[in-house]
């Protein structure tokens, strides 16, 4: 069981050093890309070390032997659209059997609450362990509201992953899900008037589709 509140920064020089490079406003589109791709795997490995482990009996080409595996049914990542798919990309080369699920939710432009006009997850979650993929963990209230209609699916367990948080978007997110840890690259330093991260990387879809 997880305690309540965790905040979980992945400090490994990796991480940081590809992060740095994600932040520069003249990383091209390809290369924000390909970052991004690279500090997923980076989080997925730091993410699933938890994950509990059993032996079954194998067979080297020397000797038979009871081999560690991932006990359990298989991980769940679920992308909050659009920009979650970044990071989803990056998990499913660590952990290639994990289901998928998306979300989708926009951001109302006056109230800044998260809409929701998309979900789709594995039908059973009961015994499956999930991890919620965002880039950005600003307002937290996309996250928030993603988190809490997962759990209406009544999973095994619930993380989520993203780049960049704030102290805003962390509080918001655990005020209203204790539960639930937050592994990120960085915590920055606020949000700005239109509840941009500061110093942060920009539009992460934006950056990462070439939309802006």
């Amino acid at each position: 069981m997880q305690s309540a509140r965790e905040v979980h920064v992945v400090s490994h020089p990796l991480v940081q050093h590809k992060l740095s490079l994600m932040r520069r406003k003249e990383t091209s589109t390809q290369q924000f890309r390909q970052l991004l791709d690279e500090i997923s795997m980076l989080l997925a490995y730091e993410v699933t070390r938890d994950f509990p482990l059993t032996t079954r009996a194998i067979e080297t080409p020397i000797a038979p032997m009871d081999a560690p595996v991932i006990d359990g049914k298989k991980l769940v990542v679920i992308s909050i659209l659009r920009a979650g798919d970044g990071i989803l990309t990056g998990f499913l080369k660590i952990v290639p059997s994990a289901r998928i699920g998306h979300i989708g939710l926009y951001r109302d432009p006056k109230t800044l609450q998260a809409v929701e006009y998309y979900f789709k997850v594995p039908q059973d979650l009961s015994d499956r362990d999930v991890v919620v993929v965002d880039p950005m963990l600003a307002t937290g209230n996309s996250a928030a509201a993603a988190v809490a209609r997962i759990k209406e699916k009544q999973p095994k367990s619930i993380k989520m992953v993203c780049l960049l948080a704030v102290p805003e978007g962390i509080r918001t997110l655990h005020d209203q899900h204790p539960d639930v840890p937050i592994w990120c690259a960085a915590v920055d330093e606020r949000l700005n008037e239109k509840s941009y991260i500061v110093p942060g990387l920009g539009d992460a879809g934006d950056r990462m589709f070439g939309t802006k």
